[in-house]
């Protein structure tokens, strides 16, 4: 037999046989997994939970004051909180995106303190309230959007999630302004440097409209200089009846802005004015975040509202207006990839238009004008 009919046998015998197979089923997945890794997944999701304990130096088990409104979310005090859970899944199949942004807990329900009540009536229950954003997006072109469902507000420099804010505790003025609205928005972007929105929508921080008005939003996005960007935020919505002697129409204009000056500091503003039937607000609040090393920062708000009309939320027990000097120290530390503690100490000092007190102290009586809280949160991310 010669050397060519040998190595042709040999080639055929069974163990050559499997190891041609294992090695073409060994080409075929590595092929596979390389065109997988190459192509995003249509479907991502992410979400949080955050854990937080503030102690209150006036000794109470409560932030809260006469308004109700001193405090936004981290409304404990000495206690051990769970503050919100969020999963938020989102699919992209070509020019269209669908998002599902759930939330549970406190600060998920205090988010959705507009929609209390289910369809099947009071005392029911409902879960709307665990709803935070629900919208779909529709890329007309690469410069223009179109969005439908419920999202966040375009008011204002802070947001509900907590591993977003270098502050834990959320501003005043967060607190006394719309969280989100249910409607469409048109968002237009002809280039890097500018863009708008415009939106109409149901109203004020409801899924449903209880009149025939319909809010407007609107934003205009500038970048004047690289590494400083600005928004100029409205919105307004008609919160009374349908007939002049019982409209309200509440509006906030808004301006956002942050500068970006070197790769370990950031300086943000942020400046409201805000009126309705009842009277005006308006309030600013200075931002300084900094990297101290990789994974170490520092950041201190300070801020100041005005609320002396009585307009919005923040009022005194007969419901008369009150203003807030507010000063906040937060450092933040990336513990893993996916965990941060922020350790916070906040001051308020509040000033009652009427002469009165503000805050409770440890008995119950509000003989307080001033709180100080110090504690730190845990937050979870992915």
């Amino acid at each position: 037999m010669c050397q060519k009919e040998y190595e042709k046998i040999k080639l055929f015998k069974p163990k050559n046989i499997m190891k041609r197979i294992y090695l073409a089923v060994v080409s075929f997945l590595a092929a596979l997994t390389a065109t997988a890794q190459e192509s995003e997944s249509p479907l991502t999701f992410s979400g949080y939970i955050d854990t937080y304990y503030f102690a209150n130096t006036n000794g109470v088990t409560s932030n809260l004051g006469a308004s109700g409104f001193e405090r936004i979310f981290d409304q404990k005090a000495n206690n051990f909180q769970l503050g919100l859970v969020q999963m938020k899944t989102t699919y992209t199949k070509g020019s269209v995106t669908g998002v599902a942004d759930l939330t549970f807990g406190n600060h998920g329900d205090l988010g959705n303190y507009g929609n209390t009540q289910s369809p099947l009536g009071a005392g029911i229950g409902t879960t709307g309230l665990a709803i935070k954003q629900a919208y779909l997006s529709w890329a007309m072109s690469d410069k223009v959007t179109l969005t439908g469902g419920q999202y966040g507000t375009n008011v204002g420099y802070e947001v509900i999630d907590a591993p977003v804010n270098f502050n834990y505790s959320l501003s005043n003025m967060f607190g006394n302004g719309p969280f989100y609205h249910t409607g469409i928005k048109l968002d237009i972007a002809p280039s890097d440097k500018f863009a708008f929105m415009l939106g109409v929508n149901n109203g004020l921080d409801s899924k449903d409209d209880f009149n025939k008005a319909k809010g407007t939003a609107a934003q205009i996005f500038i970048a004047p200089v690289e590494k400083w960007s600005v928004y100029l935020n409205y919105f307004g919505s008609n919160e009374g009846g349908d007939d002049e002697a019982t409209k309200n129409f509440y509006k906030w204009f808004d301006l956002t802005t942050s500068f970006q000056v070197t790769d370990n500091f950031l300086i943000g503003v942020n400046a409201v004015t805000g009126s309705n039937a009842v009277g005006k607000w308006g309030g600013a609040a200075l931002y300084l975040n900094g990297n101290v090393t990789e994974k170490v920062g520092l950041g201190l708000r300070a801020e100041q509202f005005n609320n002396k009309e009585g307009g919005i939320y923040l009022v005194d027990e007969n419901g008369g207006g009150v203003s807030v000097t507010s000063l906040t120290a937060t450092a933040s530390f990336n513990i893993s990839e996916n965990l941060m503690f922020k350790p916070e100490f906040r001051y308020d000092k509040y000033k009652n238009e009427a002469g009165t007190h503000q805050l409770y102290d440890k008995v119950g009586n509000l003989t307080k004008d001033s709180q100080a809280t110090i504690g730190g949160a845990f937050i979870f991310y992915f």
